[in-house]
């Protein structure tokens, strides 16, 4: 009980941030939770089921353009575009863990790093209609739910709030159920986890479409909460910033990923301040991190003090 209650009172402080948060660290939260869902994602896939992957890029823009598209070309409403940016980066997924899953270890990691770049690059192919690196804006017509405007700050947080919440009580209820535990197991101990009966295939595609049905929310948020929609979403740097949030927040905890995007966003935004090589500042939080807490913020606190943390 104390572990639902430690979440919903994260919702209600976070809540209760627009009341005292200036519009523009308004806006930056309201990105910190959308990024904070793509973490989710990745968390599910990689901090709990062990599958390390660099082809989250390709479910990101899968979302973002499943999205974005509809509402631009067809004129389609929030409600209908999210739906179907969420459908998009699930369907991607399972069609990449179809023939990514046939490998394992190191090499399933390049092999959806191809396909991200195979993504990438087919994008700005098609540059005339996906708008390449330059992406486009979506219309304002089509960022409105619920007679709501998207566009304006307290429509877009409750939005991003709303998304956020569910996406952070889907994650704990997955991670606390017996698939949830299946998980756990197939990444401790494959071996083991197949002699007790279980497929390792079906668990780990299953997984990795649980993991793009998040990834595909987190995009099509993206793109109807901030109005852009860009190739650049596709690139290699958006599969590496789930992995840090990740790592960063700790891997296989429920609030890892929102520990990490928070305070990865907090570090470039103000080391970018100080000087343009804030990459530095990066890499220096990265070592430090290794070498103190190499389970992550979270994990080393559940490892060391409080171990009941999900």
């Amino acid at each position: 009980m104390k572990v639902w209650a430690l979440h919903l009172a994260l919702i209600a402080v976070l809540f209760t941030a627009q009341f005292w948060l200036s519009p523009y660290h308004t806006t930056n939260l309201s990105r910190i939770m959308v990024l904070a869902v793509f973490a989710m994602g990745y968390n599910l896939a990689f901090g709990y089921t062990g599958l390390l992957s660099l082809g989250h890029a390709l479910l990101l823009a899968a979302g973002m353009y499943a999205a974005g598209l509809p509402a631009q070309l067809w004129g389609w409403s929030a409600g209908p575009a999210f739906i179907a940016g969420v459908a998009g980066g699930g369907l991607v997924a399972a069609a990449l863990g179809l023939l990514a899953l046939r490998t394992a270890g190191v090499s399933f990691m390049i092999v959806t790093l191809m396909f991200a770049q195979a993504g990438y690059l087919t994008l700005l192919y098609f540059a005339p209609v996906t708008g390449g690196d330059d992406g486009f804006a979506v219309a304002a017509a089509s960022r409105r739910f619920l007679g709501f405007a998207l566009s304006a700050d307290t429509p877009r947080f409750l939005a991003a709030l709303a998304i956020f919440a569910a996406g952070l009580f889907a994650s704990l209820a997955l991670v606390r159920s017996p698939f949830g535990r299946t998980l756990v197991a197939m990444r401790e101990n494959e071996e083991r986890s197949r002699m007790l009966g279980y497929n390792p295939f079906t668990v780990k595609l299953a997984a990795l479409t649980i993991s793009g049905l998040y990834a595909g929310a987190a995009g099509a948020a993206y793109a109807l909460l901030f109005g852009y929609v860009g190739a650049s979403f596709a690139t290699i740097q958006y599969s590496i910033l789930p992995m840090l949030y990740v790592l960063l927040g700790g891997a296989g905890t429920t609030f890892g990923p929102f520990l990490g995007a928070l305070l990865m966003f907090a570090l470039i935004e103000v080391a970018s301040g100080l000087t343009s090589a804030y990459l530095f500042f990066v890499g220096a939080a990265l070592v430090a991190l290794v070498l103190f807490a190499p389970k992550g913020i979270l994990g080393t606190i559940r490892e060391r003090w409080v171990q009941w943390l999900p």
